[in-house]
């Protein structure tokens, strides 16, 4: 039977931090010459007992209110990819939309495959314990996705691996994206709790179709 990478993380964690404990005890009690040498072969080490390299993708970089268009695009190309794989999701409710639009729960981790190599991405979000006041709950949740991969594959998954991933990602966004008509709202949405914008929208359905266009119906045929 396979162990799965949740077993496998609780046994490599426990093994480094019984490394880790050592590694302490080691930078106390012996000489920097010899910490010096043996910290030229730790390294090697610890990459032979964890070959795995992990990449952390965060949903805010730089400027706080501007999402990362990479984190979107990753979790668009997961949620159409890799819902059926998840065993918890959340469904978002879009307006207009005949069905409710899954997405991976907040740590949850599913697995993908590409080129015959296959990678664990999970979902993370971490809450402040001390968290300021808001007039907007959870503002401050750090969300992110992980995606962890055996280093022999590096130069494959960092690559091709997540040009693929974005340029689906992207082109799944862009087939889905609905078109909206914005008008710039009045004073009082403006400083309403459950606004951020001065600007509203509604979504933009235009009535023409072809059968409705004013054209001759034998050049229609």
């Amino acid at each position: 039977m396979m162990v799965n990478m949740g077993e496998m993380w609780t046994h490599v964690g426990s093994l480094m931090a019984s490394l880790m404990f050592a590694y302490a005890m080691f930078q106390q009690y012996f000489p920097y010459e010899f910490r010096s040498y043996f910290g030229k072969y730790s390294n090697k080490v610890l990459g032979f007992v964890y070959p795995y390299i992990h990449i952390t993708f965060d949903e805010y970089t730089g400027e706080r209110f501007k999402r990362s268009e990479i984190y979107m695009a990753i979790q668009t190309y997961l949620s159409a990819n890799s819902s059926e794989r998840a065993k918890r999701l959340k469904a978002h409710d879009i307006k207009d939309s005949k069905s409710p639009v899954l997405s991976l729960d907040d740590n949850e981790e599913v697995t993908d495959e590409f080129e015959g190599v296959k990678v664990w991405w999970t979902s993370y979000k971490n809450t402040p314990k001390n968290s300021t006041f808001s007039f907007y709950p959870n503002s401050d949740d750090k969300k992110y996705y992980t995606l962890t991969f055996h280093r022999r594959h590096r130069d494959l998954i960092t690559g091709s691996y997540l040009s693929h991933i974005i340029k689906e990602g992207k082109g799944i966004e862009v087939k889905n994206r609905q078109r909206k008509l914005y008008t710039n709202g009045s004073s009082e949405i403006w400083y309403s709790y459950e606004k951020r914008t001065k600007w509203s929208h509604v979504l933009f359905e235009h009535p023409a179709t072809f059968d409705t266009l004013a054209m001759d119906p034998k050049k229609k045929k």
